[in-house]
C-alpha cells in the first residue's frame, strides 16, 4: 500500500525532518536561522497538509513512508 501526501516545500520537509528528529520549534529555529514563530508556522502548515498534529505523529509519518518517496505526492 503506498501512502500519498500533499507536495511540501523543501523549507517544509527540511523542518519536519528535523521536528522528526526530535528537535523542538526553538533549536529548528537555531539550525536554520529562522525565528522560533517561523519554525513553529511552517510545522503547523505541514502539520495541516499531513493532518497530524505534532511532532510525534509526523515522525510516525515519516517512519511509514518508503525511504525513496519521502513527503511527496504519489504519482499515478
Amino acid at each position: 500500500m503506498e501512502l500519498a501526501t500533499p507536495e511540501l516545500t523543501p523549507r517544509q520537509r527540511e523542518i519536519v525532518q528535523l521536528a522528526a528528529a526530535g528537535l523542538t520549534n526553538r533549536q529548528i529555529a537555531a539550525r536554520l536561522t529562522v525565528s522560533t514563530r517561523t519554525a513553529a508556522n511552517h510545522l503547523q502548515a505541514v502539520y495541516d497538509k499531513l493532518g497530524v498534529n505534532d511532532h510525534v505523529e509526523v515522525g510516525r509519518l515519516l517512519r511509514s513512508l518508503p525511504s525513496a518517496e519521502p513527503l511527496t505526492r504519489a504519482r499515478g
